[in-house]
């Protein structure tokens, strides 16, 4: 009962945030009418009819919550200070704000001005976010306190299939700045800076007691892989990993994530501390291990998740991945409204977690062929489900899509959290003997190397991926719910959120294991 209200209400704020992405009530009146009626029909169908007034009333109070949510973002722009010297130089003092994103030419980083000169004096100005290009050398880094003058500018859409203005404006960064006269003043204080400073050393630090062993690209792949470092992935391998329908591999997705938090928990098991300050200790060390990554829309739903699983564990509770999704949806979406239409990162995650829960009980029937061994058969299913999950958002934002991901992600990803496992043994015991660190490294570089010749070999195939530049959004939208038809129809009438009927994963604490099956 609960639970049943508490997902409407979820429910409810997310579908308010949604259909003011697309439309403006006062603009598009009709349009906002119409989503909202199909919203409520979709309610009606999903929640059982003895709590349905009193769930719909709450579902659409946070409705409109959503709305008011979507609109006080929507309200950030241009600081008013710098708004009439768009397209002029200025010169402001300020932070990085962020780790700078290091590509093979230029380097670009994100600039919080806190002062601007006028008059040759320094005057405070309410921050404001400029997403700053520069030359890679001498080099940057986050905590940085920097003097920059150039012109400001407006940024601009360089391609008609993507609304890179949009997807700034997500982060509140309204202004660019194209290659300005920089000089350092200084590194940031505060506890909060020192951390991730810390942090961001560490993450550089491991990558280069990687590449002191290991040939390139195996080190950047290795990078790639645990710790979602890809600014020295070569172009060329990355357009075959996107080709090879593997490229999540390398960007850190939720299945690294969740890699790194099941051995963090078996890691600290043999420590002798009570079972609170282990899990206190294992959340901050996800927390930190996001933040270190960059905290991207799939590393924080990925330790969202991974939080509540630990959670889970420690109470002996039940875990149920639908409802921790949605809560972790519901958190993200509550933190930055505007990443539910603007963030593809974001919508990818969920949509390829929705398919594992959803889809994957239903598809592993049609892989009865392959062997329970070594989890071939759970990865051929996992692999389907995300990728069908995940197929039209692809084609309708990139054009293409994979046609042998999933061999190749059979043929992987068995071999990932081993790889992963030898590769931080070679960084750690690199910090103290390099021979040693060799021995794990030659493991890791067998691994890899494998890996990696899967990957060329079926990227060189002439029909490795499927291109569609004009597929609309009107053929993703018929798609997913015939996705829908299929993963519902059975019980569609029935109550969706009658907990014995439709919980698809639960968390078995006697097995340690995620059971997923299809109750009846």
């Amino acid at each position: 009962m609960k639970g049943n209200i508490l997902s409407a209400a979820i429910f409810g704020f997310i579908a308010g945030v949604g259909v003011r992405s697309f439309f403006d009530p006062l603009g598009s009146a009709a349009g906002f009418f119409l989503l909202f009626v199909f919203f409520a029909l979709v309610l009606f169908f999903l929640i059982p009819r003895k709590i349905f007034f009193p769930a719909a009333a709450l579902a659409l109070a946070a409705f409109s919550l959503g709305v008011w949510r979507y609109e006080i973002k929507d309200q950030k722009s241009v600081p008013t200070v710098l708004r009439p010297r768009i397209n002029s130089e200025v010169a402001l003092r300020g932070l990085i704000i962020e780790e700078p994103d290091e590509r093979e030419n230029n380097m670009r980083f994100v600039f919080q001005a806190d002062s601007l000169r006028q008059n040759n004096q320094w005057q405070g100005i309410i921050s404001g976010k400029i997403l700053v290009s520069t030359e890679r050398y001498p080099g940057f880094k986050y905590g940085d306190f920097l003097e920059i003058k150039g012109v400001l500018k407006e940024p601009k859409n360089f391609s008609d299939d993507f609304d890179w203005r949009a997807y700034l404006a997500k982060d509140s960064i309204f202004l660019s700045m194209d290659y300005p006269k920089i000089e350092k003043q200084g590194e940031a204080a505060g506890p909060l800076f020192s951390i991730k400073q810390k942090l961001f050393a560490l993450k550089n630090n491991f990558i280069a007691g990687i590449s002191r062993v290991l040939p390139e690209p195996h080190a950047s792949f290795l990078g790639g892989l645990t710790i979602g470092a890809r600014k020295s992935i070569p172009e060329n391998l990355r357009e075959d990993f996107r080709k090879a329908g593997v490229i999540h591999l390398v960007v850190l997705s939720g299945y690294n994530v969740t890699i790194i938090a099941e051995n963090i928990g078996r890691a600290l098991a043999f420590l002798p501390l009570p079972n609170f300050f282990g899990v206190v200790l294992s959340v901050l060390v996800i927390i930190f291990f996001a933040a270190m990554t960059g905290a991207s829309a799939t590393i924080v739903r990925a330790s969202i998740m991974a939080i509540f699983v630990l959670l889970a564990r420690s109470t002996g509770k039940v875990y149920e991945v639908t409802r921790a999704l949605m809560l972790a949806g519901f958190l993200m979406v509550l933190h930055n409204p505007k990443i539910l239409r603007f963030d593809s990162s974001f919508q990818l995650s969920f949509a390829a977690t929705l398919g594992l829960i959803y889809l994957a009980p239903r598809l592993e029937k049609y892989f009865s062929f392959l062997p329970k061994s070594f989890g071939l058969r759970g990865y051929a299913a996992a692999t389907a489900s995300a990728q069908l999950a995940v197929a039209p958002l692809i084609l309708h934002s990139i054009g293409a899509i994979s046609l042998v991901a999933l061999p190749v992600n059979i043929l992987i990803l068995m071999f990932v959290p081993t790889t992963m496992f030898f590769g931080f043994l070679t960084w750690f015991f690199g910090l103290f003997n390099h021979l040693i660190s060799l021995l794990f490294a030659w493991f890791a570089w067998i691994l890899l190397n494998y890996e990696l010749w899967v990957v060329n070999i079926f990227a060189r195939l002439s029909w490795a991926e499927w291109r569609a530049p004009n597929f609309s959004a009107f053929s993703a939208v018929l798609i997913y719910g015939l996705l829908a038809w299929f993963v519902f129809k059975p019980r569609l009438f029935s109550g969706f959120f009658k907990k014995k009927e439709f919980s698809p994963a639960l968390w078995n604490k006697e097995a340690d294991e995620f059971e997923i099956e299809e109750i009846e």
